[in-house]
């Protein structure tokens, strides 16, 4: 893991073709997932999408016929691994990187037991068609940009029901403004959510590192 970078890797032209990177699944042949540059947004499989794919599949928490909302999937390999666990899942991200998602669903659909599609949800904005609330929200890595925080924080609020179970998994990044856009980011979520972190022994015993960090998520009851 590259430690306290700041946001996407850039990466070189070669890449930009698209590459694919294998992910092992403890059920069976492993996910393949193509990777790619759009736009200036490095696609790629950040390694808190891994530790938190590979932290489903310790079972830890029962996905089988769960419906499941994968936010800012970028190359799905979460709401993916999902959907090889049984659950049926809707990856979601903004408008250009649809094409991507799709292209790695259709790769990976013979291993899918459940169901995956992918939708456009840009943060902030209507969620009226992905109502009723799912049992799982999945997020890797969806805090860098300080200007997202408000519409993000408000697609959670508009998303989630009283039972939804938000996992968010992060890398803790230690440059610039990382630390205080994180700080403020969990400062904001606790106004409405009861967060408790996952200790890390109950993460996959290989992809867990002590900087990346999964936080279990829950409406306040009111």
């Amino acid at each position: 893991a590259a430690h306290g970078r700041e946001g996407p890797r850039r990466l070189s032209a070669a890449a930009m073709a698209g590459f694919v990177r294998e992910l092992e699944r403890r059920g069976g042949p492993a996910l393949r997932l193509e990777q790619r540059v759009a736009g200036g947004v490095g696609c790629v499989v950040w390694d808190a999408a891994l530790v938190l794919a590979k932290f489903l599949e310790t079972g830890a928490c029962p996905l089988a016929r769960r419906d499941v909302l994968e936010l800012g999937a970028g190359t799905g390999a979460v709401g993916i691994m999902a959907a090889t666990l049984g659950a049926n899942v809707t990856v979601t991200d903004l408008e250009e990187l649809q094409e991507l998602l799709i292209v790695n669903i259709e790769n990976n659909k013979h291993l899918v037991t459940g169901s995956v599609r992918a939708k456009v949800l840009k943060w902030g904005e209507d969620v009226t068609e992905f109502q009723p609330p799912p049992d799982y929200i999945l997020m890797a890595d969806c805090i860098y940009y300080e200007e997202s925080l408000e519409p993000l924080l408000k697609t959670l609020k508009d998303l989630t029901g009283p039972d939804t179970c938000v996992l968010c998994c992060y890398e803790q990044r230690t440059m610039g403004k990382n630390p205080e856009i994180e700080r403020k980011y969990f400062e904001l979520l606790q106004m409405d959510f009861e967060l408790e972190k996952i200790p890390l022994d109950k993460h996959d015993e290989e992809y867990r590192s002590e900087d990346i960090h999964i936080v279990n998520i829950h409406r306040k009851q009111t």
